[in-house]
C-alpha cells in the first residue's frame, strides 16, 4: 500500500532575555556554575509568586507578527501539571487555550515544490531544570545509579512555535526548520543555537493511505539536537511505521526518542493527551490584555527578514538566487558577506564580479575551513576585511587562485593579513614569461608520454602538463600564461 506522510513540528526556543521568565535571576546559565542562577521562585519554594517578564512577551509577539499571526486582545498563563524530577514546582507555567499568537504561516520550498505550512500558535512558557544521569561507573552496583539536578535552566523564557501537520516529507520539515531558525536569528529574539539547547524540536509524524483524509496514529519524536537529526529521525520513523502497517499491526501512539549513535528511534513512554496534564488557569498570574498600540510598536521594530534580504542581495550585488539563498539562511553569514562585498579594493574591478567572487570564496573554501574546525562564521579567524583583501590580490594578478587558497589557509591558521603573508612568504604570482618558459621546458622533458599523447591527438594531455608546470612553480605561475606557453611549446613539437 502507498502511504502519505503527515508531519507537524513543535519548536522550543529559549529567548534572549537578561532575566528569567518569572523571576529576576539572570538567564545566562550556559557557562555558570551549577545551581548558581537560582532563587526561591525558580526553586519552586512555597510562598513564592511569579512576575511576568515583559521582554519575553514582546519577543513572542514579535515572532508571531513575523510569522503572520494574529495577536489576540486577551491571553493568559496556565498550569501544566506533570510529575518529573526536572520540574521544581511539580507543574510548568505555560499557555494552553489562549496563547499570545495564533493562525500564522511559513512558506517553504522543498523537493522542488512550494508549500505553505500553517502555524497554529506561538506561546510562552518556562524552561525546566537539566538532569544529569550518572550510572555509577564501571563495576558499580545498580543502586549506585542516580541523577543530578542543575536548576540554572529552570525558569528561562521558552517560546514554543507549533505548526499544523502540513508537512509531507522529512525534507519539507528540514526546510521549515531552516527558515524558522533564520527568522529567529534575524529578529534577534534568540541565539537559536541547537548545540546549547536554545533551539529544540519535537516532531509528530503519522502515516495514512494515499487518498485518506483521516490522520493516522502519530508518534512524537524527542531528543533531536540538530536539523540533521530531525531529518534522519523522520526518515527512520517513516520506514518503521510503514513496516508496522504493512505487517497488519497498528502504530501505537507514544513518545519516542532519537538515538544519534544507532540512528534509530526508540520507545520512551505512551503519549499523553492534553487532559492528562490537567491544565487550569495559573491563579498567581492575572490574564494579560494586549494593547493594540504596543503591538504596532513591536511590529515597527521588526528588522529586515531573510526573504527581503535575499532580494536585496540579488538586486544590489547581482547575485544569483542560489548564492543569495545560502548566504541569507544565516544572519551572521549575510552580515559577513555584505561587509566583505562592500570593501572592493579598486575601482578597476567590476562591482558585480567582486561581489560574486566574495560569495564564491565564502561558500567554497572559507566554509570548508569553518566546517573542518566546527566553527560558525562569526568565529572565523579570517575577517571580512582580510577576505576582501585576498580577493583583491587575485583580481590584481598579484597571486594565482591556487596560491590564494594556500594564503587563505595560512590566514585562517594565524588570523594574519593575506597581503602580509604573500609578502613574507614570497607567494607573488610569476608573470615573467622567461621564468615560466623554463618550467614549461622542465615539464615537457620530464613527461614524454604526455607529449606523445598530445601529438597523437589527445588534447587533454596539455592540461596534465599545465598542472605539472603549476607544480614546479608551486602554484605561483600565472595560469593564463602557463596555458599559452604549454600549448605553444606542444604545437611546435607536432
Amino acid at each position: 500500500m502507498e502511504y502519505e506522510t503527515v508531519i507537524g513540528l513543535e519548536v522550543h526556543v529559549q529567548l534572549k532575555t537578561q532575566s528569567k521568565m518569572f523571576c529576576s535571576c539572570r538567564a545566562d546559565y550556559q557557562d555558570a556554575p551549577v545551581n548558581s542562577r537560582v532563587c526561591p521562585v525558580c526553586l519552586g519554594l512555597p510562598g513564592t509568586l511569579p512576575v511576568i517578564n515583559k521582554k519575553a512577551v514582546e519577543y513572542t509577539i514579535m515572532t508571531g507578527l513575523a510569522l503572520g499571526c494574529e495577536i489576540p486582545d486577551l491571553t493568559k498563563f496556565d498550569r501544566k501539571n506533570y510529575p518529573y524530577p526536572d520540574l521544581m514546582k511539580g507543574y510548568q507555567i505555560s499557555q494552553y487555550d489562549m496563547p499570545l499568537a495564533i493562525n500564522g504561516r511559513l512558506d517553504i520550498t522543498a523537493d522542488g515544490q512550494d508549500r505553505c505550512v500553517r502555524v497554529e500558535r506561538v506561546h510562552l512558557e518556562e524552561d525546566v531544570s537539566k538532569l544529569q544521569h550518572v550510572n555509577g561507573g564501571s563495576g558499580a552496583k545498580k543502586t549506585d545509579a542516580h541523577s543530578l539536578v542543575d536548576v540554572n535552566r529552570s525558569g528561562v523564557p521558552l517560546m514554543e512555535v507549533v505548526s499544523h501537520p502540513d508537512m509531507r516529507t522529512p525534507e519539507e520539515a528540514r526546510s521549515y526548520l531552516t527558515k524558522l531558525h533564520s527568522i529567529l536569528q534575524y529578529l534577534g529574539v534568540s541565539t537559536a543555537n541547537a548545540q546549547d539547547g536554545s533551539f529544540r524540536c519535537d516532531a509528530n509524524i503519522s502515516l495514512r493511505p494515499v487518498g485518506q483524509e483521516e490522520y493516522g496514529t502519530k508518534a512524537e519524536i524527542k531528543n533531536m539536537n540538530s536539523m540533521r537529526s530531525v531529518f534522519l529521525a523522520l526518515n527512520h520513523e517513516v520506514e518503521r511505521q510503514k513496516k508496522v502497517l504493512d505487517s497488519g499491526d497498528r502504530v501505537v501512539q507514544e513518545t519516542r526518542g532519537w538515538s544519534e549513535e544507532r540512528n534509530v528511534t526508540y520507545s520512551q513512554r505512551s503519549k499523553e493527551e492534553a487532559h492528562d496534564y490537567r491544565y487550569f488557569p495559573e491563579p498567581d498570574l492575572p490574564p494579560l490584555v494586549i494593547d493594540r498600540a504596543w503591538v504596532e510598536e513591536i511590529r515597527n521594530k521588526i528588522p529586515e527578514l531573510p526573504a527581503d534580504r535575499l532580494k536585496g542581495l540579488m538586486d544590489e550585488y547581482g547575485l544569483p538566487e542560489y548564492d543569495a539563498r545560502l548566504l541569507t539562511n544565516s544572519k551572521a553569514m549575510a552580515d559577513f558577506y555584505e561587509q566583505a562585498a562592500g570593501l572592493r579594493p579598486t575601482a578597476e574591478v567590476a562591482g558585480e564580479k567582486f561581489a560574486k567572487n566574495v560569495s564564491n570564496w565564502m561558500l567554497g573554501d572559507l566554509s570548508r575551513l569553518l566546517n573542518l574546525r566546527d566553527l560558525e562564521i562569526g568565529e572565523s579567524p579570517v575577517s571580512p576585511e582580510h577576505l576582501a583583501e585576498l580577493i583583491g590580490l587575485v583580481d590584481r594578478d598579484a597571486v594565482s587562485v591556487s596560491m590564494a587558497k594556500t594564503v587563505l589557509e595560512e590566514a585562517f591558521e594565524s588570523g594574519g593579513s593575506p597581503a602580509q603573508i604573500v609578502q613574507e612568504k614570497g607567494y607573488t604570482q610569476i608573470s615573467d614569461s622567461s621564468a615560466v618558459d623554463l618550467a614549461v621546458s622542465q615539464a615537457i622533458d620530464a613527461n614524454p608520454q604526455a607529449v606523445a599523447d598530445y601529438v597523437g591527438g589527445k588534447e587533454t594531455a596539455a592540461k596534465f602538463l599545465v598542472g605539472q608546470v603549476m607544480k614546479i612553480t608551486k602554484g605561483q605561475a600565472k595560469p593564463e600564461l602557463v596555458n599559452e606557453l604549454v600549448t605553444g611549446a606542444l604545437e611546435k613539437l607536432k
